[in-house]
């Protein structure tokens, strides 16, 4: 990644194909097979503000955030396997995180994950509220967790 720029733009619709080949490279190890569904539908009906992380031009990375009051939630973050544990990911959590401070004014950032990513949020200010079994599918499980570090603008 040293060689290449990384940069994050906000999600066009002629992304979706790209982005669907890119959950489906996560699927089975982070997400279930009926969870696809679920993002198509997110994309199309859901989506608030999404971004999409280019690497020389090739989408490697996605996510998004909505709002409900003063809240800001982080949603469907993925990347592709070959760029994982380079920091990108870490990056695209800052770009939402300053994007929810800076454009949504959000007092509480909140996200919804799953046992197999918690550590990646733990390890970035966030902190476990509950955990539901088998909530996304069987074998995936509901981490709700809250953004703990100080918000400021």
């Amino acid at each position: 990644m040293s060689n290449h720029t990384l940069h994050i733009r906000p999600y066009h619709k002629n992304d979706q194909p790209q982005l669907i080949n890119l959950l489906q490279l996560n699927t089975p190890k982070y997400f279930s097979q009926e969870e696809e569904i679920d993002f198509i539908h997110y994309l199309e009906k859901e989506r608030e503000d999404y971004f999409v992380v280019e690497i020389s031009s090739k989408i490697v990375g996605c996510g998004g955030i909505n709002t409900q009051g003063n809240i800001g939630i982080l949603s469907w973050a993925f990347l592709h396997l070959d760029f994982q544990q380079q920091g990108i990911g870490g990056q695209l959590l800052k770009y939402r995180i300053q994007h929810l401070l800076q454009q949504k004014n959000s007092s509480k950032i909140q996200v919804r994950t799953s046992q197999l990513v918690e550590p990646f949020y733990r390890k970035n200010g966030f902190q476990l509220i509950e955990i539901k079994k088998d909530y996304w599918a069987k074998g995936f499980d509901l981490y709700f967790m809250e953004y703990q570090k100080q918000l400021l603008k």
